[in-house]
This record gives C-alpha cells, sequence and structure tokens, in this order.
C-alpha cells in the first residue's frame, strides 16, 4: 500500500519541533524510532499531513540521576536499556523489560518515548512505568508538566498527550537496596507483543519482612493496571512462596481483559493469576538476596 503524501520537518532543537507540532496541531505526528509510526502509515492506519523527525534533539538522548530519581531522556533506545548503559544501571528492571521487546533491530531503533507515546496496551514499557510509579514529562508550547504515569495511560494508543505537546523524558525512582524485581511475559512467539505480561517490585523491610509489593500487567485492558487488592495485602507479609501466591490467588483482579483472536478474556485472567505468582515470587527472592546498604 503506497503511503500518503506528507510533509516531513526535522528539527534540531526541541522548541522547533513544537512550533511545528503546535503549527498544525492534530495533523502533525512526531517521528522517534520509526517503529510504530511507519508501519501504521504503510498500512494507512494513519495518514499525517505532517512527520517531525525528532533524531537530531540530541538533548532528549541524555540520562542523569536527579537526586531520588532517573530522568531519562524520550529518544534513549531500547537497546541501550537494554545493556543498562551508563545510569540506566541503576535501575535493571528496565534491562529486564527491554529484552522482551522485538527483535535486536527494532531495540536498536525504538526509543522509550515512542513507546509510552504510542500506548499500546500490550507493550512492556507503559506497564514498567506503571509498577515504579513513573513520571512522563511533557513539554508544550508555553509550559512543561509532569504527568504520573497511573494518569498518563487513558485508552488503547490513547495518553494525555496533547496535539503540540511533546513527549520529553521519563523519571522513575531509583530503586533502594533489598528490591527485587521481575517481568513474566506470555507471547505465542518471542518478541511479539504480550497476551499478557506482568511486571513485579518488591521491597522488603530490614528484617525480611514486605514492606512494599507492586504489580502491573500488560495485555489485560486498554491500559496498564495495577493489582492493588494483592499489592495492599502483602505488606508485612513474610515473602514465602506460598504468601507471594495466595495474595494473587485470593484477591480481586483490577484488569478488564478483552477477548480477541489470540486469548479469551478468561484465559487473560488465568495467565495474569500465574504470571503475577511467578513474577512476584522471582522479585522477592531477587530482594532477599540483595545485600543491605
Amino acid at each position: 500500500m503506497a503511503i500518503a503524501p506528507f510533509e516531513y520537518y526535522a528539527p534540531s532543537a526541541v522548541d522547533e519541533a513544537l512550533a511545528v507540532l503546535n503549527a498544525h496541531g492534530a495533523d502533525a505526528k512526531p517521528l522517534a524510532g520509526g517503529q510504530s509510526l511507519v508501519p501504521m502509515l504503510t498500512l494507512g492506519l494513519a495518514g499525517p499531513a505532517v512527520v517531525v523527525d525528532l533524531n537530531r534533539l540530541d538533548e532528549l538522548r541524555g540520562v542523569r540521576r536527579e537526586g531520588a530519581w532517573l530522568r531519562i531522556g524520550a529518544l534513549v533506545r531500547h537497546r541501550a536499556l537494554e545493556r543498562g548503559e551508563g545510569d540506566l544501571s541503576l535501575c535493571p528492571l528496565l534491562q529486564e523489560a527491554a529484552a522482551f521487546i522485538g527483535n535486536v533491530r527494532v531495540r536498536t531503533m525504538g526509543t522509550i518515548g515512542g513507546s509510552l507515546a504510542h500506548a499500546d496496551p500490550a507493550a512492556e514499557l507503559p506497564a514498567v512505568l506503571r509498577a515504579l510509579d513513573g513520571e512522563l514529562i511533557v513539554r508544550g508550547p508555553d509550559a512543561e508538566r509532569t504527568i504520573p504515569a497511573a494518569q498518563f495511560f487513558t485508552g488503547v494508543l490513547t495518553t494525555m498527550l496533547q496535539p503540540g505537546e511533546l513527549l520529553v523524558a521519563v523519571r522513575i525512582p531509583v530503586p533502594g537496596s533489598r528490591t527485587g524485581y521481575a517481568v513474566e511475559e506470555f507471547s505465542r512467539r518471542a518478541g511479539d507483543f504480550a497476551i499478557v505480561a506482568v511486571v513485579a517490585v518488591v521491597e522488603l523491610e530490614a528484617g525480611g519482612r514486605v514492606a512494599r509489593a507492586r504489580m502491573a500487567v500488560a495485555g489485560a485492558g486498554s491500559v496498564p493496571a495495577r493489582l492493588a487488592a494483592a499489592e495492599q495485602s502483602l505488606a508485612g507479609a513474610a515473602p514465602s512462596a506460598q504468601a507471594l501466591r495466595q495474595a494473587v490467588m485470593d484477591h480481586e483482579l483490577e484488569i478488564e481483559p478483552e477477548s480477541d483472536v489470540h486469548a479469551s478474556a478468561a484465559y487473560r485472567r488465568h495467565l495474569t493469576r500465574v504470571l503475577a505468582a511467578r513474577a512476584l515470587t522471582r522479585a522477592a527472592f531477587r530482594a532477599l538476596e540483595d545485600p543491605v546498604a
């Protein structure tokens, strides 16, 4: 299928990119790694009048620690996440999650900002941001705003980004000592989008009990969802495999899966419980092995 014609811009500064995006509003689409937009263009699923190539915006490639937070520029590639380059090594959960994304070519081209802005409900990185209570920094023509990950994703391929705005960075808390993490995913083939994926983060108290557990699910609803009831039940619990499994099996799942050609809603619910129990157990055991700082 032939791609519909569009105007192409390649600005060299964020303010220049914002000026173009603001001038054209909903008719303009930013291009980062192209792993989502280009297939949509070729399949006729997107037909913007203007494409704004962000790849000359070096100011969006930086990674730096800001106190208890890690700030990651929107143009940081999945491959850098997977390798834990530089300060990205402070959050090994990103390395594990990025390894599930597509293949090496996709990871070499794709960007964290592109994945989050695309907001595919089966993608791994939106669930990672939800599990970590991350924040997304969005810049418009007049101001910059910070949006919690819990609010950013509003539906399938839909976010709080407004026409003329650009996602410029992500902020995640730097994990403390005795924190474990895990990603468990089920897909038809390696590199495919998840039928269901669960991201777990477990923080332990000095005495070894659970201080806090967090779980986020991809592929089981229109947005990545947290399993709040199971999380709350684990506070103060001993991190035994049985206790972790029971927390998942005995509590409500705050997900709204739908049936499609890949799996039924009931099967997605079943997968969520199985994968959540596995992810929690691996995360807790990693936290137990983590030395106290």
